[in-house]
């Protein structure tokens, strides 16, 4: 093979690497968001079931096991903050490989990608300063 032919096979290779990653990344997404709406239908179980002093079955992987309803409530909830770390993590860098990709294939980088959702600190600043 000569040279421009192997550069060709390189150059389309990487931008093949960085689809397959951004493809994986997303998901990821897609099944942490699924595992996050399993908790949550979780949860409004044990908010609607019995009171927190009695026991429920909870299943770790192939196996049952009987724990007390507010443990099991706070692992979830543990459980819960850490897919939702993990999913903001992924989005962040999802950003990041989307620009990159762009950027090997030679397409402008995506306007208003990078932007951000207000805080609610911000939010209250901004309908004060309106609301005068």
């Amino acid at each position: 093979m000569d040279a421009v032919s192997q550069r060709v096979l390189d150059y389309l290779t990487e931008v093949e690497e960085a689809a397959e990653d951004v493809l994986t990344t997303k998901q990821q997404i897609v099944d942490l968001d699924t595992k996050r709406n399993r908790n949550r239908e979780a949860l409004n179980a044990l908010k609607d079931e019995m009171s927190d002093s009695e026991k429920v079955k909870v299943c770790f992987g192939n196996m049952f096991i009987k724990l007390p309803k507010l443990k099991t409530r706070e692992m979830i909830q543990k459980d819960q903050e850490q897919l939702d770390k993990e999913i903001n993590d992924l989005r962040k860098g999802l950003k990041a490989k989307v620009n990159r990709l762009n950027e090997m294939q030679g397409k402008p980088a995506l306007r208003g990608y990078n932007l951000s959702p207000l805080s609610s600190d911000e939010m209250k600043s901004i309908n004060s300063l309106l609301n005068r």
